[in-house]
């Protein structure tokens, strides 16, 4: 594991969003109107923020104040956009990669590899939307993540 930024944050409490890459347009406000409130609130978040709903969510997060765990599908990346870097120099953003040098680049093996790291560091689970037999949904179906009572779906 790779590590840029505070790792005092993996103390925080932590809950991990997933939404697969096609979402229901009736569960898209409600992810962002989610991610008000947990940056309201100063809830840790930690996520891959790579589908379309995950980054929008990402985007709202980084308006607050509140601390962000980014999981990389990759290697760590050398540059980071400005927002992600003011985060991680406030202290208020991780980024962790479970990659070696090789991986340079995201794969579906990669993603749900990066999807584990994110459902073993999470102390609660919110899953905006997984697509049915999708490899979010067969992972979180996967007897070791069958934590119902860490689950929680829209």
């Amino acid at each position: 594991m790779e590590y840029l930024g505070n790792k005092e944050i993996l103390k925080n409490h932590k809950v991990g969003f997933f939404c697969s890459q096609k979402c229901p347009s009736h569960l898209i406000l409600k992810s962002y109107d989610w991610a008000i409130e947990q940056r309201d609130k100063g809830v840790c978040v930690i996520s891959g923020f790579h589908s379309k709903i995950e980054r929008d969510v990402f985007d709202f997060l980084l308006k607050g104040k509140q601390p962000i765990i980014l999981v990389l599908a990759r290697n760590m990346k050398k540059r980071f956009p400005a927002g992600h870097r003011k985060a991680i120099e406030e202290n208020r953003l991780l980024v962790i990669s479970p990659f070696d040098d090789k991986v340079t680049q995201n794969s579906k093996d990669s993603c749900y590899k990066r999807n584990e790291v994110i459902l073993e560091i999470a102390d609660e689970v919110v899953v905006a939307f997984a697509s049915k037999n999708g490899k979010l949904d067969k992972l979180l179906q996967k007897n070791s993540w069958q934590k119902e009572s860490r689950i929680i779906r829209f």
